[in-house]
């Protein structure tokens, strides 16, 4: 399957093996971290980032792109849109179909309210089902969610909200234990105890998994649990644009069948914006992990309804995309790869990095390597290291490629790689949304019943998400996001519906001198090719 030069280089790799799994690289030293990331991430490149000229954070950076579609017009306009006779009447109206979306369905149906979930795609077609290394929680006897802080507050460079990373620690593990009531098929020893091992920053072993598919495990039990409630689900159906009321509230969107292009209107107490992240907008020109459908919708329906960005000038490349072959260019290769002892190895079959450094760190030292060094290995350009999974059945045993990282296996072995005798080309992808909009710890944001939960957050993992947190997050801040919004709907009576924010927003951009074809929210990326 491979080419001659890359074999040439396999003979390297598979030469200095034995000495590379047994070498323990060090660990890089603050120092050294900030001066490899402020020189090789992409976060650091100023040139890919665009100051907001309207809207909340006006005077703030985010990437070039999605600058554009936060300035852009509206997809309606304001004063043909009738919102005299809503199409759907709810409680809480949940705005995303996958892994927060959903335990915020099933948390406010747990209140009694009457909740439905819309969703672009169909349930389930979101991030969430994409992830694969596991779901931290501090359920051990060594472990304690003081010491889960302190990973994921240093991995985050210090830059957390304090009140969101706290509760996303202390609780982690009733989330873990809601999600194995609820049926998730947890790796667990003979007697029953949950088997964890270590990812990238953390200091304990404390990453729970379904082998390596544990999104896709907790999506399918999340979904079943939704549905088997009968919680109504609006598929191939995307919010376009939020509606408040008279009184500046969240109360219902303007959404757009996907397929017929009929605009419907749904009418609620209290909203909920589960959206997820923006990997198919394809920053700085990145491949992605994402979904199809990971375009920032819900930053930009929360920023066009007045509710504040946090940290929106941060994303996470996953140090281990697919490089090749390259019909799985940017696909995940689950960290827990490295967790397994799986080191790094360039051209030259020399290791340069520590496996479990931070997903930013490492990162930019792949980058550091296949640019500065020359040390990448072809095609590409060079874009592409080893990451030599042969050393996981050295450590580990004949068969535990096979037993923990099943989806990795199969991945490659339809392109002929067997992972258990070849190591895998791999550069970093885009992969998680870091920023997004704030809220409090009630998962409000700055505009009354607008409730945001996952990766549209921002403010919960600061400027570096740690492995397995993401996960996490959409379990813990998805209930709490449900219970919240459950809570004020029975509290709650809608004004009259209005869209005024919407044209506001517009002479907004027509004041600051902003001028666009665009409209948002792009709702699906576009790679048909141009001449």
């Amino acid at each position: 399957m491979y080419n001659k030069e890359m074999t040439e280089s396999i003979k390297k790799v598979e030469a200095n093996r034995k000495a590379n799994t047994d070498f323990e690289p060090r660990r890089m030293t603050a120092e050294e971290k900030d001066t490899l990331l402020a020189t090789y991430h992409p976060d650091y490149k100023q040139e890919e980032f665009r100051t907001l000229a309207v809207g909340p954070n006006k005077g703030g950076k985010v990437p070039t792109e999605l600058a554009a579609l936060l300035q852009a017009h509206s997809r309606i306009d304001p004063a043909k849109i009738d919102l005299s006779a809503p199409d759907y009447d709810v409680d809480v109206l949940v705005i995303g179909g996958g892994g927060a979306g959903a335990s915020a369905a099933i948390e406010a149906d747990n209140c009694g309210a009457n909740v439905m979930i819309v969703t672009k795609l169909r349930i389930g077609d979101a991030n969430t089902m994409m992830a694969e290394g596991g779901i931290q929680a501090a359920d051990k006897p060594n472990d304690s969610p003081a010491i889960h802080y302190i990973d994921a507050f240093g991995g985050g460079h210090f830059a957390a909200k304090p009140e969101l990373l706290y509760k996303l620690v202390n609780e982690a593990p009733e989330a873990i234990q809601w999600l194995n009531d609820l049926g998730v098929e947890f790796d667990k020893a003979p007697d029953g105890t949950m088997i964890t091992t270590h990812g990238g920053g953390t200091s304990r072993k404390r990453m729970h998994a379904a082998k390596d598919y544990s999104g896709a495990e907790i999506m399918r039990t999340l979904r079943d649990e939704v549905l088997n409630r009968g919680i109504p689900v609006v598929d191939f159906t995307a919010a376009i644009e939020l509606i408040k009321d008279e009184n500046g509230k969240a109360a219902g969107a303007v959404l757009l069948n996907m397929e017929t292009d009929e605009l419907l209107i749904a009418k609620a107490k209290t909203v909920i914006i589960a959206t997820g992240g923006a990997g198919r907008l394809h920053y700085q020109g990145f491949p992605t992990s994402n979904h199809y459908g990971a375009t920032a919708d819900g930053l930009i329906l929360g920023y066009r309804a007045g509710a504040k960005l946090l940290y929106a000038d941060t994303l996470q490349y996953h140090p281990t995309g697919a490089a090749y072959p390259e019909q799985i260019f940017g696909a995940l290769v689950t960290e827990k790869v490295r967790s397994l002892g799986a080191k790094l190895v360039n051209v030259n079959g020399e290791v340069f990095m520590h496996p479990l450094e931070t997903r930013d760190v490492s990162a930019a030292s792949i980058i550091r390597e296949c640019s500065a060094r020359g040390n990448g290995v072809p095609p590409a350009d060079g874009l592409g290291v080893w990451l030599d999974t042969p050393m996981i059945e050295i450590k580990g045993g004949e068969g535990t490629i096979e037993k923990r990282i099943p989806a990795m296996m199969r991945m490659f072995g339809k392109y002929g790689i067997d992972i258990r005798k070849e190591p895998i080309l791999v550069y970093p992808t885009l992969h998680y949304q870091n920023g997004g909009l704030e809220i409090d710890k009630g998962c409000m944001t700055n505009v009354e019943n607008l409730f945001v939960a996952g990766e549209a957050v921002g403010g919960i993992h600061g400027r570096n998400r740690l492995m397995g947190n993401s996960l996490l997050d959409i379990i813990v801040f998805g209930r709490s996001a449900g219970k919240a919004a459950g809570a004020i709907a029975k509290e709650t009576t809608v004004g009259a519906l209005t869209l005024s924010h919407v044209t506001d927003f517009e002479n907004e951009l027509k004041n600051a001198g902003v001028e666009t074809d665009m409209v948002s929210p792009k709702l699906l990326p576009d790679y048909r090719r141009t001449k």
